[in-house]
Parts: structure tokens; sequence; C-alpha cells
């Protein structure tokens, strides 16, 4: 009669543990991105002003065009009027409400063409290199040697005022920014060991760039321009404020402070209303940079 070992008894105890999928870099980065109480409440303001800006036209609970001498610079509170009237008599929530959707659009826009733009570019220097980064970089920095407000400034004074001329001015500001950005990261990426193995191998410069570097560089720079879109709403607000963006009778909140500065001594808390919301949007978009940062960056 035969009997098992000791070890081979141990052995045949021992049960394989199940095979368990390892989490991917950018599934670990959500996980601690939803962990964040800051980032997620950041993230509820935005979706919640998104959708009042989607749905206004439908959601608004009055005309926000129609203007009434008798109704003009009623307080918050009044009874039809819960966040009060302008200067001409127009329900302040429902320009508020239809605001969202030019400040959003102003702001989110320039940011988003920059960012296909100064990726493309700062790629292209970064990995390129030599005399083809001099001369990208360069002038580049052309522009990035002026302050942004100044810069915006004197472009949409040059072009004109309009909303498409804002946003051409916006972009052309925040190209540069984000084109340092790409550039720095790309050119630390094309000396990895990945990209020196895809070279010997004799992949083209564009497959290298498009396998190989994209997808490690993307990361910092979509995070870097995350933070841009709080500025250009601020600056978007100001070009409007200044007579340079939208024009009259639209309503963003940058247009609706410049027409209620008047108001500042009679009803001021209704003044105040677009300069709040403009600071609840720019903050809770740099809160939700500062999240998304901290999560990519967590080695955990």
């Amino acid at each position: 009669m035969t009997s098992l070992s000791l070890p081979d008894a141990a052995a045949a105890q021992v049960q394989p543990l199940p095979a368990q999928r390892s989490r991917g870099y950018w599934s670990s980065v959500l996980q601690r991105l939803l962990h964040d109480p800051v980032a997620m409440a950041a993230a509820a303001v935005i979706l919640l002003l998104v959708a009042v800006a989607v749905f206004a036209p439908w959601i608004t609970p009055a005309d926000p065009y129609l203007a009434s001498i008798i109704k003009r610079l009623k307080p918050i509170g009044t009874a039809g009027l819960p966040l009060g009237s302008d200067e001409l008599g127009r329900d302040m929530l429902s320009r508020l409400m239809m605001g969202a959707r030019l400040s959003l659009f102003m702001g989110i826009t320039p940011v988003l063409l920059a960012f296909v733009i100064g990726t493309g570019i700062g790629i292209v220097a970064g990995y390129a290199g030599g005399r083809t980064n001099t001369v990208i970089m360069r002038t580049i920095d052309v522009f990035y040697a002026f302050p942004s407000v100044l810069l915006a400034i004197a472009l949409s004074g040059a072009l004109g005022a309009g909303i498409f001329n804002s946003l051409v001015s916006l972009t052309i500001v925040f190209i540069p920014q984000i084109a340092r950005v790409a550039e720095s990261v790309t050119a630390q990426a094309r000396n990895r060991d990945y990209v020196e193995a895809a070279r010997a191998t004799g992949a083209s410069a564009f497959t290298i760039v498009r396998v190989h570097v994209l997808g490690n560089v993307l990361g910092p720079i979509f995070v870097y321009a995350t933070s841009l879109i709080a500025v250009s709403m601020i600056l978007a607000s100001g070009l409007s404020f200044l007579g340079l963006g939208v024009k009259p009778p639209e309503p963003e909140w940058g247009l609706m402070l410049n027409t209620l500065r008047t108001a500042i001594y009679t009803q001021p808390w209704v003044a105040a209303l677009p300069g709040l919301m403009i600071f609840i949007t720019s903050i809770s978009f740099n809160l939700l940079s500062d999240g998304l940062r901290t999560a990519m960056d967590n080695k955990g």
C-alpha cells in the first residue's frame, strides 16, 4: 500500500490562486479621482453647468431677451424674479442660465483648439530636435513672451469685436503655452528605451510618434490644458466686459458684468451674480484639474 509523502501531500492540498487581471494605468487614475471628494464636487458642479447650458432654451423660466422698464433692477427674491432683474428688466435667472452657453463655449473651445494645434506643434518640435526644434520654439517664444491678458486684448482689438474673433485671439494665446509643455514631455519621451528599440527595428518617425510617443505625452498635456479652461473663461469674460467679445443683447457673464456695473450702488447683489458664476465655474475647473494631476502623479 502506497502513501503520499509529507511534501507531496502538502503540494496536493495547495490550490492555485485564480489569475487576476492587473488594473491599467488609466483605470487606476480614474479610481483615485473618484475617491477625491473635492475633485468630484468640482466635476458635479461642472456637469450641472454644462447640463444647464445645453438645456437652457427649454428650462429658462422666462424669456432672457424680454425687457420691461417697469421691472428693471428688481432685488433678489422678487415675485416671479427669484434672482432679480437687470438694468432693462430682464430676468436674471434666465439670463444667467442662457449665459452659461456662451461663457462655457468661449472658455472651453479655445483651449480645445489650442490643445490640438499646440500638441501637434510641440510633438513635432520635441521629437525632431535640432534646428527644427530651435526654429519652432523660438517662434513660439515670441508669442509666449507677452502676458496672456495683453496679448488677448491686442489680438481682439486688431481683429475686432465678435465671438469668432475672440475665439481666434484666445486660441492664439494658448497655443504657445500648450506647445511648450508638449515639446518638453516629448523631448523626454524620445530618449526612452522603448522609443530607441522601435527606432532600431526600422519603424518610421510617424509610427513611433503615433504608437509609442503620443500615448505617453497626452496625459500631462491634457492635464495642463484642463487648467487653462479657467483662465480662458476669465479672459473671454474680460474681453466681453471691455466690449471686445460678445455683443449685446446676447447673454454672456462678462458682458452682463459690464452692463450691470452702473447698478453696483443700487442693486449690488444682482450686479455681482455674473461675477459669482464666473468665479464658481473657474474654481471648479481649477479644482478638477488639480485632482486629475494628483491622481496621475500618484505612483502608489
